[in-house]
């Protein structure tokens, strides 16, 4: 965990669970390129016959924004206002992803449409937690110049209603040619701070905005130095800093934490290292977008660049545990920084759960619900019910416990009482013998979730599930994660 800086005249001291309180107040503009992330779970038992190729039976699939629109996923996982710009093909990728942009709360979609452009779709094929292959499907030459100027003024439109702006470059056409720097005047002009997310070593054209956030591969191929250790990569992030007129640099190192070096532009800089909380599961994948998306709100929040970049530090520990493409939420930030602060109030009754759910479903949210049997907590770790979160907004668990094992009976305190500890549960509660089918009809939940020691389901629970519409899905073992 990074360490507490001293507070200076111009660094106000705020402590960081305050900080993370305090991000929802942001409003943010992010421009860039827009992806559709496809992922194709199944399992393979066979080589094809045809070529000596694995066969994958299909089980389920699942599609997400990618690209800059996972910044836009975590900055409203963080409780953020965003207004995203971006632009996609005339096609049924393009379509899905608009759909899936538009359908995320606090967010303002300008997805402008390109004739006979390809929507970027990238589909994962997963077997047993391993990707067997991925299919890229894009276009990613500059999009047309007259919708790069359409773009460029819905954005200058939209930075006077936002207080920090992100470019989210994938190097797929949106913030080609003068696009970015257009942007950055524009930014500049209203006061706003810019934030950068690059990708490749062409950075010259981010010349000027307030903080870039290049890995250390990147860092090297924009600058031609070494990046080996620790010292090499603070000069060659100091030598960007200079020769490119940034506010701050910020390179992120995966699990060993982050460097920042910041300070007034031609004055003296400062650098400070900052360490990740260490794991035993590292899963880069998705990281750098919640990186950015910490930094950017922390900074639209009025927060210094040394809190940003200490909450960002705290991130990194964080979704570095989740497999796949995950985002942070501010509870879980919360939950890092304060240990056991959430958990007591997690645990209800089942009277109470249904009062909460019922004020989750007013604000629009998926709800998940997950019934284990007496026992099954056991059997479940965290990897486990991140999978079950992924697919909705709250997750509630509920626990069977007889009356007079674990606590009191209904209060959630029985034998799955260490699952309130776990960012991904929202809420739990047990209870003594009710039926898939009454907590069904309580809670009416959007998914159901089923997997190891859950509580098993009849037909009638099934067809009860569809008359609202909610999907049954399975969450698998370690083994076959996500």
């Amino acid at each position: 965990m990074p360490k507490k800086v001293v507070p200076t005249p111009d660094r106000p001291a705020v402590s960081l669970p305050a900080a993370v309180r305090l991000l929802r107040r942001g409003s943010l503009l992010v421009v860039g390129d827009a992806m559709l992330d496809r992922y194709v779970y199944g399992r393979v038992s066979r080589v094809s016959p045809e070529a000596p190729v694995p066969v994958l039976a299909v089980e389920r699939e699942l599609a997400l924004p990618g690209g800059a629109g996972n910044v836009v996923r975590n900055l409203t996982a963080l409780g953020a206002a965003v207004a995203f710009v971006s632009v996609v093909g005339d096609d049924q990728p393009g379509s899905e992803l608009t759909g899936l942009i538009g359908g995320q709360l606090r967010v303002e979609p300008w997805l402008l449409v390109q004739g006979g452009r390809a929507t970027t779709t990238k589909t994962r094929f997963v077997a047993s937690g391993q990707h067997i292959m991925r299919a890229d499907h894009e276009q990613a030459g500059p999009i047309h110049p007259r919708l790069a100027d359409r773009l460029v003024r819905i954005a200058t439109d939209a930075i006077a209603a936002t207080s920090v702006v992100v470019l989210s470059d994938y190097q797929k056409g949106v913030l080609s040619g003068d696009v970015a720097p257009r942007i950055i005047a524009a930014a500049r002009a209203a006061g706003r701070r810019v934030v950068v997310d690059p990708r490749g070593g062409a950075l010259a054209r981010f010349a000027g905005a307030d903080l870039i956030v290049p890995d250390p591969e990147e860092l090297a191929l924009a600058t031609g130095l070494p990046v080996g250790t620790a010292a090499e990569l603070t000069a060659a992030a100091l030598s960007l800093k200079r020769e490119m007129s940034f506010g701050a640099v910020l390179v992120p190192r995966g699990p060993e934490g982050l460097t920042l070096v910041h300070g007034p532009v031609g004055g003296e800089s400062e650098v400070l290292q900052l360490r990740a909380e260490a794991c035993d599961q590292h899963d880069p994948a998705g990281a750098g977008d919640a990186v950015v998306a910490v930094l950017a709100a922390s900074l639209a929040a009025g927060l210094s660049i040394v809190t940003a970049a200490e909450l960002a530090a705290v991130a990194i520990g964080i979704v570095t545990r989740k497999a796949g493409i995950a985002v942070v939420r501010d509870d879980e930030l919360l939950e890092a920084l304060t240990p056991g602060l959430n958990a007591r109030r997690k645990l209800v009754t089942v009277p109470l759960a249904s009062e909460t759910v019922e004020r989750w479903r007013h604000r629009g949210w998926r709800i998940g619900l997950l019934h284990l049997a007496a026992g099954g907590a056991a059997v479940w770790d965290q990897v486990l019910m991140e999978q079950a979160r992924g697919w909705c907004d709250r997750l509630l668990v509920v626990v069977q416990e007889p009356a007079g094992q674990g606590g009191d009976e209904g209060s959630g305190e029985g034998g799955g009482k260490a699952m309130a500890d776990w960012p991904a549960v929202d809420l739990l509660a047990s209870c003594d013998g009710q039926t898939n089918e009454a907590l069904l009809r309580l809670f009416r939940p959007d998914v159901l979730v089923n997997g190891p020691q859950a509580m098993p389901l009849g037909m009638d629970d099934e067809n009860l599930l569809a008359e609202w519409g909610g999907k049954l899905l399975r969450a698998e073992l370690a083994q076959a994660a996500e």
